[in-house]
């Protein structure tokens, strides 16, 4: 396992609420993971409309560092042309699978080149709350993913639907083992996202939410967008 760092997030189930501070072993973005073909031919068609070109196979499995992952409330990204998409995110912690939100926030222009590599460029931001799989997972299909862009100073819905349009998080896991190994303790995975009302596109902050309308309950989170200059050559 890469080296460890601890994070600490709020254990939230049945029993009340535990707040640890916990270390995050590996990280790893699980890409094209739609259920339904068609909604997954429709962001494949959104991506490469901004030059990103069409995965090899479905679903892939991209590794970015661990310390990669945050719960601040601000990133810095180089250039105009990284932007956030909402995902649930899966996080083996404390003996058990614990369900999660997140940003995939990537550099649209270098993924047009190289997935993998755009996928470092930035901090993968999720929310410091975290619920156990087995306390969703008889309603998984009702759970929904919601995010917000301000641009401008104008707050829009950005990406909304449920999650029963991508894989069980347990078939994730299942495709993930078969080529790559355990889904260790420390393992935390973003697991797909929905396509962008309206394209994709950079933002100055992004808000994204995780929603259980059965045991009436949301976790989710927010972080503003610092955009760093690139220096011309000379």
């Amino acid at each position: 396992m890469n080296d460890r760092y601890g994070m600490e997030f709020s254990f939230i189930s049945a029993d009340g609420v535990k707040r640890l501070v916990t270390p995050v072993g590996q990280a790893i973005i699980a890409g094209w993971t739609a259920r339904d073909v068609a909604a997954m031919e429709h962001h494949i068609v959104e991506l490469e409309a901004i030059g990103v070109p069409r995965p090899k196979r479905t679903p892939m499995f991209y590794r970015v560092g661990a310390r990669r992952i945050t719960t601040a409330d601000r990133i810095e990204a180089v250039g105009g042309h990284s932007s956030g998409e909402v995902e649930f995110v899966i996080f083996h912690a404390h003996g058990q699978l614990w369900i999660g939100v997140g940003s995939d926030h990537t550099d649209r222009k270098v993924e047009t080149y190289g997935i993998t590599v755009s996928k470092q460029m930035c901090d993968k931001p999720v929310a410091p709350q975290l619920w156990p799989l087995s306390e969703v997972e008889a309603h998984w299909d009702r759970l929904q993913l919601r995010s917000q862009v301000q641009i401008d100073g104008q707050l829009h819905t950005y990406q909304e639907g449920g999650v029963a349009s991508m894989r069980h998080p347990r078939e994730l896991i299942s495709l993930y083992e078969r080529d790559y190994g355990p889904f260790v303790e420390g393992s935390l995975m973003f697991c797909g996202t929905l396509a962008a009302i309206g394209g994709i596109r950079p933002a100055q902050r992004f808000e994204f939410a995780l929603i259980d309308p059965v045991l009436d309950r949301r976790i989710g989170h927010g972080y503003e967008v610092a955009t760093l200059p690139i220096a011309e050559a000379e």
